[in-house]
């Protein structure tokens, strides 16, 4: 069986939040011409899930307890998932940067990548999502590919990391940085010690929930 980290997200190169230690795109060629969909970044962690196996970006990530939620969530599942696939989402359990005050979940599935490591498109991957009863990330737009239109989209910074473009066709784990760009919002790190190094506090789930989390909790 093989484990994949994720891979890392380009900016795009309007991307207020880019680093030195970040890569954005030089130009948006790859999507010209083309059906996207555009969803909202959560501010979370990176979480991949397999049927036999569950880490965060890194393969060889090691155990923490804001990845207890998911865990368990992972037990539930897993026998769904198909051999060799891998279900890839954002673990929003602890705060990090953002305070979540209405969420419908803990974990927002946003890719389903399949055993010849291509991600599913978008409509097979919310009929998988809606299938298995897991949250999907907000669409903010969905249809070709209009740089003005996606430049003009308006992000509250307070309450929103970012936004998120992907192909809404099928494509390859080798075509991830032709098919995947991000937008993030300015000084979105705002604390110099990691979240994982200090106290866990949970965001809060809206009153009705997709799943019943008290058994998760």
């Amino acid at each position: 069986m093989n484990y994949y980290k994720y891979p890392r997200t380009l900016h795009l190169p309007w991307s207020p939040g880019y680093s030195d230690d970040d890569i954005a795109m030089d130009h948006c060629d790859s999507f010209t011409g083309k059906e996207v969909v555009i969803t909202e970044k959560l501010d979370g962690e990176n979480t991949t899930m397999y049927r036999d196996n569950i880490h965060a970006r890194s393969v060889d990530s090691r155990q923490h307890p804001s990845r207890n939620w998911v865990k368990r969530l992972h037990g539930e599942i897993r026998n769904l998932i198909p051999e060799g696939w891998r279900l890839c989402g954002e673990n929003v359990y602890a705060q990090h940067s953002i305070i979540y005050n209405n969420l419908i979940s803990y974990f927002y599935l946003f890719s389903i990548w399949d055993d010849n490591n291509r991600c599913l498109n978008w409509q097979q991957t919310l009929e998988q999502a809606n299938q298995w009863g897991l949250a999907t990330p907000h669409v903010l737009y969905l249809g070709e590919w209009n740089e003005k239109l996606v430049r003009d989209l308006k992000i509250n910074t307070l309450q929103s990391e970012g936004y998120v473009v992907r192909l809404a066709a099928s494509f390859h784990y080798d075509e991830f940085s032709q098919a995947v760009a991000k937008w993030v919002r300015a000084g979105h790190v705002t604390s110099d010690e990691h979240w994982m190094h200090k106290p866990i506090i949970p965001n809060k789930l809206a009153p009705s929930t997709l799943m019943d989390s008290s058994e998760r909790a």
